[in-house]
């Protein structure tokens, strides 16, 4: 922070920032998960909500949320669009 300017001007181009774009196609990719799986995922991973309050809140037992996570886990990780942005 030391060494940085204010300036009047802005960069003529903004600056890709590969961490957005990764967090975009993240985002993506659970949205297409079916609603109980994205539940799942926003609420253990987003949200870093243990288990046992997952399973109160949508309902259920802790075994259905760790299946449910297991299961949108595996098919975000299979996942073509988020695959080719993280190799990038």
């Amino acid at each position: 922070w030391r060494r940085e300017l204010p300036s009047d001007g802005l960069p003529e181009e903004p600056v890709h920032d590969q961490v957005t774009d990764e967090r975009a196609t993240l985002w993506q990719a659970v949205g297409r998960l079916p609603a109980r799986q994205r539940a799942v995922i926003v609420l253990r991973f987003y949200e870093d909500l243990p288990v046992a309050e997952v399973a109160q809140l949508m309902g259920c037992n802790p075994g259905t949320v760790k299946s449910q996570s297991a299961k949108a886990l595996a098919k975000l990780r299979i996942d073509e669009s988020v695959v080719k942005e993280l190799q990038r």
